[in-house]
């Protein structure tokens, strides 16, 4: 769904993420804000352990903060209970990973179709949906194919179409392109450039690659916990 520009996407204010184990506490994120408009395409790097990817999840719903709160049209999504934070993820949120999370004896239209199957879609009423998304990851010869039959490239295409069925306010990408080699990572890092400038989908997305977060509009470097 394209938002109006100018738009706050998400925001996150004071974020604090702290992880225990035993007696034994460590602070991965330190009082970090930002705000994401709507339309950008913000890459989030930094090294091994600097907790990019704490933040990418705790942005998309996927974890909470210790303390602090994200913004989703202006609501507190890291206080909302696991129902309505399911409705919300549902709606507004899709989410790609660096391993494709395919079911393999599922088709790759099935495998797309499996967020809007959940949500008590039937597969005829989406089939126009369907066709367009497949068309725009250029998988439309290979929509009855399983994942064994298609390439590592081919299966994120899939993963990165079933987070885009839903026509989610924000598309949310952790290290998509860590398990391809490079010449199919920069394809796919082509194909989400073109669905940001092509449609408007903000994305962000952690990468170790500074090639690939070269697509994106801004970058931000998250060391120690903070943003540099």
């Amino acid at each position: 769904m394209k938002q109006p520009v100018g738009r706050i996407a998400v925001e996150g204010k004071h974020i604090v993420r702290d992880f225990r184990l035993g007696t034994a506490t460590t602070r991965v994120l330190r009082d970090i804000s930002l705000q994401v408009m709507n339309g950008e395409f913000v890459s989030i790097m930094g090294p091994s352990g600097s907790g990019k990817s704490t933040l990418l999840y705790i942005l998309g719903g996927l974890d909470n903060p210790t303390s602090g709160c994200v913004l989703l049209d202006g609501t507190d999504i890291s206080r909302l209970g696991d129902e309505q934070m399911s409705r919300i993820r549902r709606q507004k949120i899709g989410f790609v990973f660096q391993f494709y999370n395919l079911i393999p004896n599922l088709s790759a239209e099935e495998n797309i179709m499996l967020p809007l199957l959940l949500d008590g879609k039937k597969m005829g009423s989406c089939q126009k949906q369907l066709d367009q998304i497949l068309e725009v990851v250029g998988l439309s010869g290979h929509r009855k194919h399983t994942p064994r039959q298609l390439s590592g490239g081919q299966q994120q295409r899939v993963a990165i179409a079933r987070a885009l069925i839903g026509k989610p306010e924000i598309l949310f990408a952790d290290e998509p392109t860590g398990n391809l080699d490079s010449k199919t990572g920069a394809e796919i890092m082509k194909l989400l450039r073109e669905i940001n400038q092509g449609t408007g989908q903000t994305i962000i997305m952690v990468t170790h690659s500074m090639e690939a977060a070269g697509s994106s509009t801004r970058m931000l470097t998250v060391q120690d916990g903070l943003i540099l």
